[in-house]
């Protein structure tokens, strides 16, 4: 979820490693890569440049205190970027961009009365540094659907240029307040509320964020017409969501990250650099596009 005071001189179509157009069309794209940035074509520039190196590990800087073979395949998506909550403390989000970090998904809220202590510093800080950022919220089984998405709604900007919004659920079995599980019918209605109350604020489609355990228990073969972020860091979705197209691929909590200090989430996108600027420019999964367009969404900004 780049280089430093870099620019960009090519051509579209253009091969960087040959130095030749491709196609026929020529004409010419320069840019800071500040701009490139903000517009999400910087994902191509990295992309190119690992091809050209020969690896598929797309960000070399970045790392994993306790890497795990059967994630190892992550590495080869081009698109990665990072979640992070006040637990990673300050961050210098110009080294988490200068290390390729393609977006950041920066926690939010929690139930009904709770915003995470360093919310508004990463918000803008990600902003600030160019990195494309969407905000979650973390499901509290034992409060209220109407009284969570009323506190999401009251400290999260509804920022046109951010990513969709995240809504996280996960048992709260961490929790001594609220360890129990609800019935499935139940969760799920209380999350197609909360995800219903999230596209309308920000009119865009939201992402649901979830392990493998709730999945097996509430999610699976439900809501397939919503981009889905799974937490797998020991295999690959594919071995433990069944039957579940994912966008979002969470595969490791001990990533190192330039900028980040200590722990934090890796993750990869499933598509490749041209997939993820258009996801960039219509706020949804683009193999979605054709079955949401009918609903107002996908129509870029």
């Amino acid at each position: 979820m780049s280089l430093r005071n870099g620019s960009v001189s090519t051509y579209e179509g253009q091969s960087a490693c040959q130095g030749a157009p491709l196609g026929p069309h020529r004409r010419p794209v320069r840019s800071t890569l500040a701009g490139l940035l903000r517009r999400g074509a910087a994902v191509a520039v990295l992309a190119t440049l690992a091809a050209c190196s020969g690896t598929t590990d797309f960000y070399p800087t970045k790392g994993d205190a306790k890497p795990h073979p059967g994630v190892a395949r992550a590495k080869q998506h081009p698109i990665q970027g990072i979640d992070i909550s006040k637990w990673q403390g300050p961050i210098d989000w110009m080294s988490v961009r200068a290390a390729g970090t393609q977006f950041a998904f920066i926690k939010a809220t929690e139930g009904g009365d709770h915003v995470d202590e360093r919310f508004r510093a990463n918000w803008d800080g990600a902003a600030q540094a160019g990195v494309p950022r969407g905000a979650y919220h973390f499901v509290f089984w034992c409060r209220s659907a109407q009284d969570q998405m009323a506190w999401f709604k009251k400290n999260v900007p509804n920022d046109p240029t951010a990513l969709p919004p995240v809504l996280d659920v996960e048992w709260n079995g961490h929790s001594q307040l609220c360890p129990k599980k609800l019935p499935k019918a139940q969760a799920l209605a209380m999350i197609r509320y909360m995800l219903d109350e999230m596209e309308s604020y920000t009119g865009k489609r939201p992402i649901i964020y979830t392990d493998i355990t709730f999945h097996k228990d509430v999610l699976e073969d439900e809501l397939p017409d919503y981009p889905h972020w799974v937490r797998s860091t020991a295999a690959e979705p594919e071995q433990r969501y069944a039957k579940r197209k994912w966008m979002l691929w969470q595969f490791t909590s001990t990533g190192r990250v330039p900028g980040v200090r200590g722990d934090v989430d890796r993750n990869a996108f499933y598509g490749t650099t041209a997939e993820w600027a258009s996801f960039l420019s219509t706020d949804c999964d683009p193999r979605e596009h054709r079955s949401l367009a009918d609903r107002g969404l996908c129509s870029g900004k």
